[in-house]
């Protein structure tokens, strides 16, 4: 097989690279025209809807069918409100809602948005059981730990997303939920049998395939019982025996993040590209660390010289791009199905009472009292210590969350004193003890049960006032401290404000 410009297209459609700045560079102007199947946005990419939006525009000046891609899953983990806080809460208060018409309406909600601004492909939902609950890296972002109720809540999310014309995508195949291990720094090694499995596990994914999904996101992941050499996305047993000829999936499979040192430290990020569609991959994610052209054309080549030297079958690199061009030819079609049709009873549910976001978020709120000396609502302006953790890499640092700001507004006169792993000290929180002498003390912890710092700073704050009110955003651990117990079950913005709200007794909270 020799190299030639059928050759080049074909590697260069089943490339989606990331690229710096709020404005398509050249590079990916001209390479657009020349074949390039798509790009994938991150935060650095984005200010404001209208920007989204003419960003969009420009690069479909140069491919009409361009696929736009983007990481929104909303709640912890979003793209497109990243610099205010997401206004919808996260997969996990969707689950203790367990309403699937309402988990339906947010993702509907949210692909109009996405849709309005230009993207046509969203890497969501997580479709992960959240097995286990010290996950570094899902957590929130799945519905939760009963495979059924991932299932059906993974199926409605597809269904909204879709019915906005909107690409969904299941992630992160086979399943990422029962790992202890991040893999943008390492590889997760799934320990579960075959049966273990296809009884949790792959449900969901099931689900989303019975759904009509258009992609599925492969997680760089080893699972020992269905391929005890490759991780997950460089698989054949498991991207094309499991994945195609088990579950019947017929669309476009896309890796995570191709840099990812789970499968980049060993392989290199072309070795990596050109194995993962050997397996069964159809376009390789690339460019949340390496953002530039260089990169990309790695990828191309790296694709390429597989091919040339017979390591990935010419026909297997065709049918990858094939089908990253029929799902764009999707993308165009739906999109204009979409843009042609009304949403009155949508825009009527929206305008009739709070946004669908806010409300979704009230409905996640669980309330548990073990004191009647602190009553709700506050009395007065309280003051709040927020205990901060150092997130993971696919939450975007910076992105706001809590309940200080909000409640701020709400209560004026609220002061707020945020705490990180090194600044916890006992001298600290003395000294927000004393701040909050002869006033309500107001404690925010995130996913404390995974952080040893928090449980004690925890402990010794509410040793010095038994009269705290704790708001536990992230998963839940323990609702027996403090003489008020809130569960928010996200640490979206949303989630802080409906419990900024319980806390200064907003009657339309219940």
């Amino acid at each position: 097989m020799k190299r030639g410009p059928e050759l080049l297209r074909l590697a260069e459609t089943v490339v989606l690279p990331g690229f710096e700045g709020r404005t398509p560079p050249d590079w990916i102007r001209r390479r657009l025209g020349e074949g390039l199947a798509g790009v994938v946005l991150f935060s650095r990419n984005i200010a404001t809807p209208a920007q989204v939006a003419g960003l969009t525009a420009a690069l479909r000046e140069e491919n009409p069918q361009v696929l736009v891609g983007i990481d929104e899953e909303s709640g912890e983990v979003t793209r497109l409100e990243a610099v205010d806080g997401s206004t919808r809460p996260g997969n996990f208060a969707l689950g203790v809602a367990d309403d699937t018409d309402l988990t339906e309406e947010i993702a509907a909600d949210l692909g109009r948005d996405l849709a309005a601004a230009g993207v046509n492909l969203n890497f969501a939902p997580s479709a992960d059981v959240n097995s286990n609950p010290d996950n570094p890296v899902i957590g929130l972002r799945s519905f939760g730990a009963d495979p059924d109720l991932v299932a059906r809540h993974t199926a409605a999310w597809i269904r909204g997303m879709q019915s906005a014309g909107v690409a969904a995508c299941a992630k992160h195949f086979p399943g990422h939920g029962d790992t202890s291990v991040d893999s943008h720094h390492g590889v997760p090694y799934v320990a579960a049998t075959a049966e273990e499995l296809r009884d949790v596990a792959l449900r969901p994914f099931r689900a989303a395939v019975a759904q009509g999904v258009r992609t599925v996101m492969t997680g760089h992941l080893m699972v020992g019982a269905l391929d005890a050499a490759m991780p997950a996305t460089l698989s054949r047993a498991i991207l094309h025996g499991l994945l195609r000829d088990e579950l019947g999936f017929e669309g476009v499979v896309v890796t995570d993040g191709i840099e990812m040192a789970a499968v980049s430290r060993a392989y290199g990020i072309g070795g990596a590209s050109a194995l993962a569609l050997a397996a069964g991959a159809d376009a390789i994610c690339v460019g949340g660390e390496h953002a530039d052209e260089a990169t990309a054309i790695a990828v191309r080549d790296a694709v390429v010289d597989a091919v040339v030297e017979g390591r990935l079958d010419e026909e297997r690199l065709a049918d990858a791009a094939r089908r990253v061009c029929e799902l764009a030819l999707w993308t165009t079609s739906a999109a204009h199905r979409t843009s042609a049709s009304a949403h009155p009873a949508e825009d009527a549910r929206t305008s009739a009472g709070p946004p669908i976001g806010l409300a979704a978020a009230r409905r996640a709120l669980r309330v548990t009292r073990r004191s009647s000396a602190t009553a709700l609502p506050l009395s007065s302006p309280p003051h709040v210590v927020e205990l901060a953790p150092e997130m993971n890499l696919a939450i975007e640092k910076g992105t706001p969350w809590g309940v200080g700001e909000p409640l701020g507004k709400l209560l004026p006169g609220t002061s707020v004193t945020r705490l990180e792993a090194a600044t916890a000290t006992g001298g600290a929180i003395e000294t927000v003890l004393a701040a909050a002498a002869g006033r309500p003390l107001v404690v925010v912890v995130r996913d404390a049960h995974r952080h040893a710092w928090q449980t004690d700073a925890l402990r010794h704050l509410l040793a010095g006032r038994a009269d705290a009110v704790v708001v536990e955003m992230g998963l839940p651990g323990r609702s027996d401290l403090g003489a008020v117990h809130i569960a928010t079950h996200g640490a979206a913005r949303v989630c802080g404000q409906a419990a900024a709200e319980l806390l200064a007794g907003d009657p339309a909270v219940t």
